[in-house]
């Protein structure tokens, strides 16, 4: 065992560099300079494990048809040929994909790296002004979408390949490929795999460009874990995951290639509902899920959960925002045979950033875990620049190798010249090690000279009993300068009144902190993966304000 370095603290904490290094052991990577797509990475792993090509590699919850390990295989094989043979494409041109989650887009994905074409899936639900911005963003040659979706999309070098028609299924079924067509394309690590769209819930979409070595790095890690977790066995069990965030999304994203390293089965909707998702749990026994803030409070409030078998679940990770330790407390109460594992990641860093392992660690409210495996962190002071030790509080700065690639203008605005990413989370580690999310630095809300966190309000404002939502965001003030104001969504039958949850907050906070206008509405506005779309709050508060 490597010995300790005495200038770290246990926290990690070097007082010399101020760098926090990860506690996990560092994960092995392939050779940097080595030719390797993320999808030849994830199948070469994938044919490693002993199991048996009929087993399902995804099912749709939807239309209730699955596809088998061999059928996806060969799938993702006929397709990258068909589309090298039928389209000039180059390596690095970009493939825009809009399309609802259906059985093709895993295949899509997989084909289309493993031929070292960029992937950039954005949201069907999206707007034209929306997809026009992301087409913008990153230039496509080639399209893929639904009858339903294509008529967003404008006229590209190639054309939009329908993935409902007879064409993009006669791609599919191959059987007499040219395997030296393909040994000829060499993809190598540093390329770009994906242009992800990061959530924009303060401002526009921005696009964030991960290379192939980005999503390597993560799933290096993914495969490692399953490694000490199957212990010498030669058939450890297999999860079924339901995916609750969509597959453009980059913790779906990352997920996808992360069950397929894995050989798991997914399970795929193609509309998420709550009672609809609770069926396929019981359905199909799903053992994990991947779920939001707002996905833990409705297991803990709805009466729903008690009408279906969920004795399967073994593990929810938690991600996309934080979740308040009174919300994981009361899921705990009502399901304390399922492990809530929380997490921490963005866009910019191919997901997880940080991690929770085990019951131990996850039985620590509030934290999002430890650095992940070959991670380093700093805490920034976003007035002095200087760098914190544990227990002080700043902006969360980021290293390591599934950080963002960048482009221009990203790295002027959130790379620095060292490779650090600067997150724009007000953050703080314990002196273990254990990272703990206080909020964004631009949704501060700037009370008379305080700074007054939305989340820590809206933490406060889940664990009422007759509140189902709550959202806070500033409201403009001419004595204050900004106020809070709460966006409340109450339980059917509820009476509560603005007073009644002004003075619930106002009992557990300093008074700078209470909530000081209430509005009741019946929704609070999200993006597809639980994220309070703040912006859309502000701008009905500006409304309000001129009232």
């Amino acid at each position: 065992m490597a010995e300790r370095n005495p200038s770290l603290s246990n926290a990690g904490f070097c007082y010399e560099t101020r760098i926090y290094s990860s506690l996990r052991q560092p994960v092995p990577l392939p050779p940097a300079d080595q030719p390797l797509s993320v999808a030849e990475y994830c199948l070469s792993i994938f044919s490693s494990i002993s199991t048996s090509g009929a087993t399902p590699f995804a099912v749709n919850a939807t239309t209730g048809q699955t596809l088998s390990y061999s059928q996806f295989v060969s799938q993702v094989r006929s397709l990258a040929y068909c589309l090298k043979k039928r389209y000039s494409l180059s390596q690095n041109d970009v493939a825009f994909v809009l399309s609802p989650t259906s059985l093709h887009i895993p295949v899509l994905y997989f084909a289309l790296m493993s031929l070292g074409i960029i992937v950039s899936p954005a949201n069907p639900l999206g707007s034209n002004s929306e997809i026009s911005h992301q087409v913008q963003l990153s230039k496509p040659v080639i399209a893929f979408a639904t009858s339903q979706t294509s008529h967003k999309i404008p006229t590209l070098k190639h054309e939009t390949i329908l993935l409902d028609s007879p064409e993009f299924l006669s791609f599919l079924t191959l059987s007499n490929i040219d395997g030296n067509v393909m040994k000829r394309i060499k993809v190598n690590q540093s390329d770009s795999a994906a242009i992800l769209y990061s959530s924009g819930t303060t401002g526009r979409v921005k696009g964030v460009m991960m290379s192939h070595r980005n999503l390597i790095a993560m799933m290096a890690a993914i495969h490692h874990h399953n490694t000490i977790e199957a212990d010498g066995s030669d058939n450890p069990p297999r999860s079924v995951t339901f995916f609750t965030v969509p597959l453009f999304h980059v913790f779906g994203f990352f997920m996808l290639l992360g069950a397929v390293l894995s050989a798991d089965t997914v399970v795929l909707t193609e509309r998420f509902e709550f009672a609809e998702m609770l069926r396929a749990i019981e359905k199909y026994k799903v053992t994990f899920m991947p779920v939001s803030p707002p996905l833990v409070l409705a297991f803990v409030k709805s009466i729903l959960t008690k009408k279906f078998d969920l004795s399967s679940l073994q593990v929810l990770g938690c991600g996309g925002a934080p979740l308040g330790r009174e919300v994981a407390q009361l899921f705990n109460e009502k399901f304390p045979n399922v492990l809530l594992l929380q997490g921490y990641g963005l866009t910019e860093t191919g997901g997880g950033a940080t991690n929770v392992f085990g019951p131990e660690e996850a039985a620590r409210y509030g934290t999002v875990g430890r650095l992940a495996e070959n991670m380093e962190a700093k805490i920034v002071d976003p007035e002095t620049g200087q760098s914190l030790p544990p227990g002080q509080r700043g902006e969360l700065w980021l290293r390591g190798p599934t950080v963002m690639k960048g482009d221009e203008k990203a790295t002027a605005e959130t790379l620095d010249s060292e490779g650090w990413l600067k997150t724009g989370d007000i953050c703080y580690f314990d002196t273990e090690g254990f990272l703990y999310i206080l909020d964004r630095l631009k949704e501060l809300i700037k009370y008379k000279a305080y700074q007054v966190p939305p989340a820590e309000l809206e933490h406060l404002l889940h664990s009422h009993p007759q509140i189902a939502d709550a959202a806070v965001v500033p409201y403009p003030d001419e004595e204050a300068g900004q106020i809070p104001i709460a966006y409340v969504v109450r339980n059917p039958g509820s009476s509560l009144t603005a007073a009644q949850t002004m003075d619930f907050i106002a009992k557990q906070v300093a008074p700078y902190k209470k909530i000081r206008r209430v509005a009741f509405i019946d929704s609070i506005p999200k993006n597809p993966a639980g994220k309070i779309l703040r912006r859309e709050l502000v701008n009905y508060t500006g409304g309000l304000s001129r009232l």
